[in-house]
């Protein structure tokens, strides 16, 4: 039999970090899964020391360590390198969910099970389906601040919008990189029409911080702005890029080129669920439907940071303890009255957080071009899947995604559709001239990460299971 838990949280960093601590600290048993193998998610991961099994967590002084203190001390259960494959309701309302623990090479896989999901999944690259950028060389920033090309002889670009392409243009600079030039694809009118919303952007600590940061890159790096089209070409990996701007086409040599326009909520566990989600056009992507407690439409399931919508780390934080709040309560660990009083000082946290937020989202929003493509650029680099082809498929009679999977394989591959997905819905909604919410998004099934046969063969047969086995034996 799996073992079974109140409530599980499913990814480890702010959020699933905040909820998990504080879970545990309302006497439910709480266990947290996160396939890195180190905690802290985007924020905090990529500097946090190797986490042996047993060991505690190291944090370099430049990070903030009481999430690490907090869930160390709160007696939840932490297990790391374990990816979450499967999550479903049972008839006698538990979850049971699909754990593949272990590096790569000698996973193994378990079921688990828990009363209440927490799911703190976070975020996933936002497609940026340009020509060329399936050549070798061309990465995500996610890819480049792990990227083993990334030296002081290499040409690099780095081109996109958003808070976290000048965040790791600051940290190649830090580290002695040099960067060719920051292709900025956020159009001046974009900008001019943005800045009435600045005033309230002002009193963020964050907006302060972005402003800085810019200004730093700025003075160190040639940022060309007002980007309308990129092309990256090349036999197999780029060579060279063009960047097409009001002034004309200006080519660019490079070796490694790193594209980013900003970030969208992981759906593909929530939805795989049966949880609703709707589009937000504001933010040009889909979110899952919560209350003000994370709540989702399946009772059970509640979401946190930005699984339940792009705010940052602070807001993360926040969300993970509200979402904690309400599983306590839900479980019968504390009242409404006290967890409302609890929640007071993370709603609070949570407006800080959201100050400004309503112009970083309109002024980071990706303009068409670089999320509706066209011809034969590559939309699905799973299946090789062009955007002409998704088009021919609407033109054929497709009505939605799971019509263009079914033709085309679009979705059916290892990432299952986090790369494509966004980008088939919008050329659906615009072929159809419907909004994308009426195209709609792929039917999410589990599992939601890749898992070998022999890794689902491994797994326990449950005591329900053996009886049925037996009966049709003895038939």
């Amino acid at each position: 039999m799996s073992t079974v838990y109140d409530v599980a949280v499913i990814g480890g960093g702010p959020a699933g970090l905040a909820a998990a601590a504080l879970a545990a600290r309302y006497a439910l048993a709480t266990v947290l899964f996160d396939e890195q193998s180190r905690p802290g998610g985007r924020r905090y991961g990529a500097s946090m020391a190797s986490v042996e099994p047993g060991s505690e967590v190291r944090v370099r002084e430049d990070h903030d360590s009481e999430l690490f203190a907090a869930l160390r001390e709160s007696g939840a259960t932490a297990v790391f390198e374990a990816t979450v494959w499967a999550a479903h309701r049972r008839d006698d309302g538990l979850f049971d969910i699909g754990v593949a623990y272990g590096p790569p090479e000698a996973r193994s896989a378990r079921l688990a099970a828990a009363r209440a999901l927490i799911v703190a999944t976070g975020a996933v690259a936002r497609p940026f389906p340009v020509p060329g950028a399936t050549l070798r060389g061309v990465v995500g920033a996610g890819e480049a601040q792990a990227a083993p090309e990334v030296n002081a002889e290499r040409r690099i670009v780095l081109a996109g919008n958003g808070p976290l392409l000048w965040q790791l243009a600051s940290e190649y600079l830090a580290a002695g990189v040099r960067i060719e030039a920051l292709a900025v694809t956020t159009p001046r009118a974009r900008r001019l029409r943005t800045l009435p919303m600045v005033w309230k952007a002002i009193a963020s600590a964050d907006f302060l911080r972005g402003l800085a940061l810019e200004q730093h890159v700025r003075r160190a790096v040639r940022v060309v702005r007002n980007v309308t089209a990129i092309v990256a070409r090349g036999p197999e990996r780029i060579e060279t890029l063009e960047l097409e701007t009001p002034r004309g086409i200006e080519i660019l040599q490079a070796d490694l080129l790193v594209l980013h326009q900003g970030l969208v909520p992981e759906v593909n566990l929530g939805g795989s669920l049966g949880c609703a989600y709707r589009w937000n056009d504001a933010r040009a992507c889909f979110e899952p439907l919560v209350d003000a407690w994370g709540g989702s439409t399946l009772p059970g399931v509640f979401f946190a940071g930005d699984a339940a919508g792009i705010a940052g780390t602070a807001a993360a934080q926040a969300r993970g303890h509200l979402a904690a709040l309400a599983v306590a309560n839900a479980l019968g660990r504390i009242d409404a009255k006290a967890r409302d009083t609890a929640a007071e000082k993370p709603r609070a946290a949570l407006r800080r957080a959201l100050r400004g937020r309503a112009f970083l989202d309109a002024l980071h929003r990706p303009a068409d071009a670089y999320r509706i493509p066209h011809g034969d650029t590559v939309v699905c680099r799973c299946e090789k899947v062009t955007a002409e082809q998704v088009v021919a498929m609407v033109r054929q009679g497709a009505a939605g995604p799971n019509q263009v999977k079914a033709f085309t394989r679009c979705g059916m591959g290892p990432c299952q559709g986090r790369f494509c997905g966004l980008t088939v819905t919008e050329l659906i909604a615009r072929e159809r001239r419907i909004s994308p919410g009426e195209a709609g998004y792929f039917r999410l099934r589990w599992p939601v990460k890749p898992i070998t046969l022999a890794e689902l063969a491994a797994l326990p047969i449950s005591a329900e299971a053996e009886r049925a086995v037996a009966r049709d034996a003895a038939h």
